[in-house]
């Protein structure tokens, strides 16, 4: 079916839908907590039918601001009127009224000019020379992207831009398709910075244990929660494990298949005309703004997180005053410095070593910011939507729909990986999934083992299970939804289709997802040893690549 037969469905349907509520007469009475739902639904599924995901977003937003506005007592007309409204004036102003947000914008359309500069003085193209040397195939280009990936492992937003902006020129040298490229990105990133010590990731996590813990009054500190919790985090590590596997074993399945099949023959680039660089500038031209931009983002963190008393304090080692360090510091802030100062070293580099006049290379900054502008609207619209979710108390449904009902304690990890990804997908947000969740599933969970006699010593190895289930299902979730910033993200830095990014990503993501679930999460619960769990998933993992993957 082409898009604009999709787009007359639609569009008919929500006339029809209009009219007939106008006709029925006003809506009374408060919404259903379902309708809820609705937006997120909406966005996916045109995501999926007419891939396109502005608009997509955008009738999702629309959806929210309808149903919010007609069950406020407007009429059906007035609804779609005022809620088209509110889609501008409140959920994307909103969006961006947050500061946050707002450093992401800046940061990301900084990454966007500094990468444009080192690509037209030839800096890129001389790291492309010299991985070349070291990477003479398919299959030892991904294997240093994948390394690259696990070198920044501390920001899972510089990881994106930053590998999938220098590597895309080596992949399609050589006939690595934009689709592997954005899945190698996308799926090393999140979960590596999700399970490392010093992360800007580490301290939103452990602010949300800690809230869980203070509610049932469990004398431990969140570090050591979290610490413990790994040894049952198996979707991030068995994701970093499939990665390695595919790249190594040189097997691929489902569409991802088809995508490298197609680059092996014509080139790793599609949708998009390359740009021929004829400078023949240096590596060192690209490396130094690069190892300004990690270094700085690493001595940002430092500054902006370090207090005198924790490196006072006795009795704690140096990594873990480092971590606490890192996981008090302003992410943001920090990366909002690095980026300033890798585009300012890019401009100096490149004056100093008369690669190009100023006019010209200003211009290539600004044609550098406008690279980023459809990744920066994208994300302004994703953002629109996970607000309109949460004054429709999306989560809280989905969350209240699944763990009303009295459980066995031991499926408490599972439901939860389930919850999370659920949550993960609708929102898009990591971040979000896990401050919604953590304090209602880890009081929910004690409390449940608590009502069923469980000891002590008995209760904490599922609340380990259940505290690395939040995370792990939460960046499962984040890797199969369209909406999710880091997914935008990875395919706008690859420059790859969006939705071809997701559709290539998914088959992948939910199948290490499920082995996650069946072999490691649900087992591990009735007791079975979390490193005999791990060896069988990778076995598992190895068997479904030998046998349903094919060689390229």
């Amino acid at each position: 079916m082409k898009k604009k037969h999709v787009l007359l469905i639609v569009l008919s349907v929500l006339v029809l839908g209009v009219v007939l509520l106008y006709v029925a007469g006003p809506v009374t009475g408060p919404m259903p907590l379902w309708m809820s739902v609705l937006p997120p639904l909406v966005a996916i599924v045109m995501a999926l039918l007419i891939k396109e995901v502005l608009s997509s977003l955008f009738l999702g937003v629309l959806t929210g601001t309808f149903l919010m506005a007609l069950y406020g007592g407007a009429s059906p007309v007035g609804a779609l009127s005022g809620g088209l409204l509110r889609v501008v004036d409140t959920y994307i102003v909103g969006s961006l009224f947050d500061a946050d947000h707002v450093k992401i914008v800046i940061f990301t359309l900084l990454i966007g000019g500094m990468v444009k500069i080192i690509t037209v003085n030839g800096g890129m193209q001389g790291i492309v020379r010299w991985l070349s040397q070291k990477a003479r195939g398919p299959r030892s280009g991904q294997l240093m992207t994948f390394l690259m990936d696990l070198c920044i492992f501390f920001d899972d937003y510089s990881n994106t831009l930053v590998v999938g902006n220098t590597m895309r020129p080596l992949a399609d040298k050589l006939h690595v398709s934009r689709e592997k490229l954005s899945y190698i990105v996308d799926s090393t990133s999140a979960p590596v910075v999700a399970v490392a010590f010093i992360t800007t990731w580490i301290g939103a996590e452990l602010s949300y244990i800690q809230e869980g813990i203070e509610t049932i009054g469990l004398e431990m500190s969140s570090y050591s929660v979290f610490f413990h919790s790994l040894a049952y985090s198996f979707y991030p590590f068995l994701t970093l494990a499939f990665v390695l596997m595919i790249i190594l074993s040189g097997r691929d399945f489902g569409p991802m298949l088809r995508a490298e099949r197609r680059a092996r023959k014509e080139g790793g680039a599609v949708d998009e005309v390359v740009e021929k660089e004829d400078r023949q500038g240096h590596a060192i031209d690209a490396i130094i703004p690069l190892l300004v931009l990690v270094f700085g983002t690493v001595a940002g963190l430092i500054a902006t997180g370090y207090d005198a008393s924790v490196w006072s304090a006795e009795g704690s080692g140096f990594f873990s005053k480092l971590s606490a360090t890192v996981g008090a510091a302003d992410s943001y802030q920090a990366l909002l410095w690095s980026s300033m100062l890798s585009l300012l070293t890019a401009i100096l580099v490149t004056i100093i070593r008369g690669s190009m006049k100023f006019i010209p290379l200003m211009e290539s900054v600004v044609d550098g910011l406008k690279s980023m502008l459809n990744a920066v609207v994208i994300l302004t619209m994703a953002w629109s939507i996970a607000l309109v979710n949460k004054d429709m108390h999306t989560a809280e449904f989905v969350s209240q729909l699944l763990l009303k009902w009295s459980l066995s304690p031991f499926l408490v990890p599972s439901i939860t990986f389930v919850l999370a990804a659920l949550i993960g997908f609708s929102t898009g947000t990591s971040w979000g999934t896990m401050a919604i969740l953590y304090p209602l599933i880890l009081p929910a969970s004690w409390l449940l083992c608590q009502e069923q006699g469980f000891a002590a010593e008995s209760a904490m190895p599922i609340f380990y299970n259940v505290v690395a289930s939040v995370m792990a299902g939460a960046v499962m979730g984040d890797h199969c939804s369209p909406i999710s910033d880091t997914t935008i993200m990875s395919s706008t830095a690859s420059r790859c289709n969006h939705l071809q990014h997701v559709s290539t990503q998914m088959p992948y993501a939910l199948t290490v997802g499920g082995v996650a679930l069946l072999v490691g999460v649900l087992p591990v619960a009735f007791g079975m040893p979390s490193w005999l769990a791990f060896l069988m998933a990778l076995a598992v993992l190895g068997l479904i690549i030998r046998f349903a993957g094919k060689k390229v």
